[in-house]
């Protein structure tokens, strides 16, 4: 028989144990190995078979050891110091406070740091008993919260609480990826609602076609200092259909994704706005939309500031330059075929009217979305063209995928080069308490706290002994879970002897996870399967195997790839050497990440944004063997790991390779490497065993990559290059409006009169016959500014390299002063370029507008060439 209904019954715990509550219901246990120990101490056998999930271990221990527990000194003196621990973590002072106060009070007004962020993502993978996450964009999404926690920033996250998840994943006995939804009761759940004054659970409404509204519960998941508000529509105020908008993640029609996205942007403001409300939380000043899901956050904001009851009735131009200073958008995508796009009608059908944002435009919320640009599609309503053009701030995630986004959105700058394109880069990092393995941390207290300054410390033979605990634990944690995916296939337990034999602790350990696009080239190390089985065979040098990724549902190509590589795996000649590990999440990372040494990553270059997998490998001690794409192409210095020699190299060279030749030539670079130089230094060992120039190599990676690739880093350069700055700009328009109404003007007259700008003539002069470095070039520019004001415009010489065809390349930009003004809106501007390079070169003159509050010189897209 199957329930008609399901709920979690929680426990009622003895006064003297009350604080397992608190510590359940704060996340911080999730990278807190000392609180987790507690948990694991009530009782062990519980507390593995939950998942090492506190919520789920309180509600299935017996009674009666939890009565035994409120008795035992020493267990109650352990839960005292865990949540002494906490309550200090939560309320000291943290890298944020520390610098508000160092840095004191500017003219009787605010630091320059925000008094608060609104982080708004589809996707968190914070813990794996809180499956809302797919892939790397919730990871990461997940350790900005964690680390915002630890450096005490004040930040608010907003999600979805999708009933099912994303998906569960299993295999069919003939490999195929197989997909189940299990549902998710929110009481058991380490969650908890968010109240009103009258003790009901708060919630947001958004106006949507037809009779009701769609009413969102908002939820509470506190993850360290951070709050993560998640809307959940599946209450009984809801009629059938819109109780189903938060189902799965990533799943249904584009309506339902649209319906989605909706409440992520537009109820995410509104729970927001109810949090601060009830808890006197600081109201946010800048707005941080992590890739386009959340876009039409950006709508409400402006429906708040033009039509709202109690609002500052501004008109829409001034709203958006509100909007767009305190707001800052991070792309992930590295191809447009990732990007959210709707139908232009269909987003019509939900703006129009007394829809979602009612009082605003929707002609003006068509425009922001809308492709009018060079191969544009005007039937579509563009998520990400959206975020960039209701935010005056943007970034990709590494070095290299910033240059891909300006090549990407240059149709929106389209008078720019691309590499002056207003998108710059932060590249990501990872929350190390997550993913660095508990033996590694130990090793390094030993020797200091200061994990780098204690690496050369370490004695070889302790690094290499430590890797081969992580191994062994690893090893058997795939043993376990290919033991559980042959019997789910149909597998007799009687057929599966073999699995206790399977894997080595003492082979050298590759490791591949991520998520399945076949841009990620799952079975590019398939490409010569019996070249593969000889390196996994070779009886003096051996390498295994540990394999994991989950398609999208709707993807049967990436279906197919995880099935070839499963057929490949289950040939009993290999098995013991490779293993396909189904349903890769948090709990499987944790253990996989420290156990392997060396992670492989072959994506099609330059397509993968940045790739923080291979980091957790790196601060775990592996070495990274990797296409150079991502953050490696940006930190691979040599010996810290190896690069595959990819077709792409950046110059263009290997474009008219199709993709079948190129996969032949990545992978036989791969092969190469595996076999000439990565398990030639893993097994050549001194007399005690030790790979000394594999350690060497260990040693490197850590001193060289584990600062930088640390989120502490990356949340440091957020609060510094965008947060900061989005806040002083958001605190100056914000102050009382004036400002944005002068700019809102400003730009409206600025682009109304550009048509009349032109550089009219250029003279030069002041050069020798033979001009050498040292030598200086005086310019002299004559320009029409028509009805526009010199103070409107920065006049600049720009210089450089010149190419072939005359093209600068290598470019730098001087400034001219004003020289002398003429009847009919004509100037000359002067000034001089020092010459302090040799070879070629050449210059232009271009004229752009110029205001205090742009954060870009090209934010109005506008430029007059020479």
């Amino acid at each position: 028989m199957r329930a008609i209904r399901r709920f979690t019954v929680r426990p009622v715990l003895p006064a003297k144990l009350a604080p397992l509550s608190d510590l359940a219901l704060n996340l911080r246990w999730s990278w807190s190995p000392e609180t987790q120990d507690v948990f694991a101490a009530i009782d062990p056998e519980v507390w593995r078979s939950s998942g090492q999930d506190p919520v789920r271990t309180l509600g299935a221990v017996d009674p009666a050891r939890l009565e035994e527990l409120a008795g035992d000194r020493r267990f109650l003196k352990r839960l005292q110091l865990a949540q002494d621990d906490l309550e200090e973590y939560l309320t000291a002072d943290r890298w944020f406070q520390k610098e508000v106060k160092g840095r004191g009070r500017k003219d009787a007004g605010d630091p320059d740091l925000p008094t608060a962020v609104a982080y708004f993502s589809s996707e968190y993978g914070i813990t794996s008993v809180l499956p809302q996450y797919s892939g790397g964009l919730g990871i990461l999404a997940g350790d900005h919260l964690k680390t915002a926690s630890d450096l005490g920033i004040p930040l608010i996250g907003v999600g979805l609480l999708y009933q099912m998840g994303y998906f569960r994943q299993s295999l069919s006995r003939e490999g195929w990826q197989q997909e189940s939804y299990p549902v998710l009761d929110p009481d058991g759940l380490p969650i908890v609602p968010l109240r009103e004054g009258d003790g009901s659970q708060a919630s947001v409404e958004i106006a949507v076609p037809g009779d009701q509204p769609m009413v969102a519960r908002v939820w509470i998941a506190q993850v360290g200092r951070v709050p993560l508000l998640l809307l959940d529509t599946d209450t009984e105020d809801n009629p059938p259909h819109l109780r189903e908008v938060t189902d799965r993640l990533y799943g249904g029609t584009t309506e339902h994704r649209l319906q989605q996205e909706l409440l992520l942007g537009i109820g995410g403001v509104r729970a927001v706005r109810a949090y601060c409300r009830l808890t006197g939380h600081p109201a946010p000043e800048v707005f941080h939309c992590n890739e386009g899901h959340a876009g039409f956050l950006g709508v409400e904001r402006l429906r708040e500031l033009t039509v709202a009851e109690g609002g500052p009735g501004l008109d829409l131009d001034t709203a958006i330059e509100v909007t767009r200073a305190g707001s800052v958008f991070t792309t992930h995508t590295p191809v447009p075929a990732g990007i959210d796009r709707f139908p232009r009608q269909l987003v019509e059908q939900y703006f129009g009217g007394h829809g979602a944002a009612p009082g605003v435009p929707v002609d003006r919320i068509l425009a922001l979305g809308a492709e009018d640009y060079q191969g544009g599609d005007p039937g579509v309503f563009n998520m990400a063209v959206m975020g960039f053009r209701l935010a005056q701030r943007a970034n990709g995630v590494s070095q290299l995928h910033g240059e891909v986004s300006r090549g990407m959105f240059n149709g929106l700058w389209p008078a720019f080069d691309e590499a002056e394109v207003p998108i710059t880069s932060i590249t990501n990092g990872v929350h190390a308490p997550t993913w660095v393995g508990r033996e590694v941390l130990e090793l390094a207290d030993q020797h200091g706290h200061d994990v780098w300054a204690a690496v050369d410390k370490v004695a070889g033979k302790d690094l290499w002994a430590t890797k081969r605990v992580l191994r062994q634990r690893l090893v058997e944690d795939a043993r376990a879970r290919m033991r559980r995916s042959w019997l789910e296939r149909g597998a007799a337990p009687a057929e599966l002897g073999w699995i206790d034999t399977a894997l080595d602790p003492d082979v050298l350990t590759i490791g591949f996870a991520r998520r399945v696009p076949s841009y990620k080239r799952l079975t590019l190390m398939l490409r010569d399967p019996a070249r593969l089985k000889r390196l996994l065979l070779d009886p003096e040098r051996p390498i295994q195997l540990v394999i994991a990724g989950k398609s999208h549902p709707a993807d049967d190509g990436g279906k197919q790839l995880i099935q070839q590589i499963v057929r490949f795996a289950d040939d009993p000649e290999v098995r013991h050497r490779i293993a396909f590990l189904p349903n890769y999440d948090i709990a499987m990372a944790q253990p996989l990440y420290p156990g392997c040494d060396v992670w492989l990553n072959n994506p099609l270059r330059p397509y993968e944004a940045c790739g923080t997998s291979g980091m957790k490998a790196a601060l775990n001690g592996g070495l990274n063997l990797s296409i150079l794409d991502g953050w490696w192409d940006e930190w691979y210095d040599g010996s810290n790991g190896w690069a595959i020699p990819s077709a792409d190299d950046g110059s263009g060279a290997g474009a008219e390779l199709d993709n079948g030749r190129r996969d032949d030539l990545e992978a036989t670079a791969l092969y190469d490497l595996l076999e000439k130089d990565v398990t030639p230094r893993f097994y050549d060992v001194d007399g005690d065993g030790v790979p000394l120039r594999w350690i060497e190599m260990v040693r490197h990676t850590l001193k060289s990559l584990g600062p930088k690739v640390l989120s502490t880093r990356m949340l440091k350069e957020y609060v510094e290059k965008l947060y900061s700055p989005s806040a002083v700009a958001s605190r100056a328009l914000n102050d009382s409006y004036d400002g944005a109404r002068a700019l809102a003007a400003w730009k409206s007259r600025v682009r109304h009169g550009w048509g009349e700008v032109r550089v009219d003539h250029v003279e030069s002069g002041g050069l020798p016959d033979l001009p050498e470095i040292g030598a200086s070039l005086e310019v002299h520019a004559f320009v029409s500014l028509g009805g526009l004001a010199p103070e409107d415009v920065r006049v600049e010489v720009v210089h450089g390299r010149v190419g072939a065809d005359d093209s600068l390349t290598d470019t730098s930009a001087s400034p001219l002063a004003l020289g002398e003004s003429y009847e009919g809106g004509r100037h000359r501007f002067d000034g001089h370029v020092p010459l302090d390079r040799a070879g070629s070169f050449g210059y232009t003159v271009r004229v752009l507008p110029e205001n205090p509050d742009l954060a870009s010189p090209a934010e109005l897209g506008l430029v007059a060439l020479a």
